[in-house]
């Protein structure tokens, strides 16, 4: 899927935060990548436990103050380039979650260049995309795709990316409409809250993906261009790679007792069904464990 390369993002509410900086030794290990996906994908920080991995510095200092992506147009913008293409999809986002949840709040969407602080912890290069409820925040830093192409061998091109960032949206959804509150963390295993909250975060991306192509610009433009299968199976394909069992298995083994955002069959299953079928099948609170 690739934007409309006609359509108006300029109105992005996008910023991007930090400096550059890199992870020593060239990159993140498999170890690194393991705790990368697991615990701060969709969820929270935890380079705590990144053990021997370090961030350089750089040279520079980490920064908080962000800077628009003023630069970011149109949709040919956001198909050149990745931080445009997270700034078109913000924009697009809140106009299908406007439609859909009654007095929707936007998150901020910061793109992450490096390290920024967060209200919940350290956004960096360390640390996959997530959502932060105590700020109602979207961090993303985009080298995460290549990270997952080089060590996974992850598709993750546009719709994968596109993917993504819809997942952390959903995240957000459940925090303004009390799906957070009303299905607390409760650990971790295959029937978790904490599983049945991400399965339906990916189902609220596929949901918003399935939908996206009716969604035009101000001049009636749209957004984005209906999806090829290949780009289809791009993102399927990033759900299959961070799914738990996968994750778990590039270490030589598999315990769904530790589980905490599901299966590879049930992210793709989820994902799947909020495409094809729409916002009204995204209750994976309501079903039983084996029909996750």
């Amino acid at each position: 899927m690739t934007f409309n390369p006609n359509a108006d993002i300029s109105g992005n509410r996008t910023s991007k935060r930090g400096r550059n900086t890199a992870i020593a030794g060239g990159g993140v290990g498999v170890v690194g990548l393991l705790v990368f996906l697991i615990g701060p994908l969709l969820g929270v920080d935890v380079t705590g436990l990144m053990g021997g991995l370090e961030v350089g510095d750089g040279g520079g200092q980490n920064s908080t103050s962000g800077t628009s992506m003023s630069q970011c147009d149109t949709g040919e913008d956001a198909n050149k380039n990745v931080d445009c293409r997270m700034a078109g999809a913000q924009v697009v986002l809140d106009d299908y979650w406007e439609q859909k949840v009654d007095g929707y709040q936007p998150p901020e969407l910061t793109i992450v260049d490096g390290q920024t602080s967060t209200a919940c912890g350290t956004a960096s290069n360390q640390v996959g995309p997530f959502y932060c409820p105590s700020d109602q925040g979207v961090y993303i830093d985009p080298s995460f795709f290549d990270i997952m192409r080089q060590q996974f061998g992850a598709s993750a091109d546009e719709l994968a990316q596109l993917y993504i960032v819809g997942h952390e949206w959903g995240h957000h959804i459940q925090n303004i409409t009390g799906v957070m509150r009303e299905h607390p963390n409760d650990g971790t295993g295959a029937d978790s809250n904490s599983v049945r909250t991400e399965l339906q975060a990916d189902c609220y991306a596929g949901a918003w993906l399935g939908n996206v192509t009716t969604l035009t610009d101000d001049n009636g433009n749209p957004y984005l261009e209906e999806p090829t299968k290949e780009q289809l199976d791009d993102a399927l394909n990033a759900a299959f790679v961070v799914g738990d069992d996968h994750i778990q298995e590039q270490s030589g083994f598999s315990n769904p007792e530790s589980f905490t955002h599901g299966s590879s069959k049930q992210r793709q299953k989820w994902f799947t069904s909020g495409y094809n079928e729409g916002l009204g099948t995204c209750d994976t609170f309501s079903v039983s464990g084996s029909d996750l």
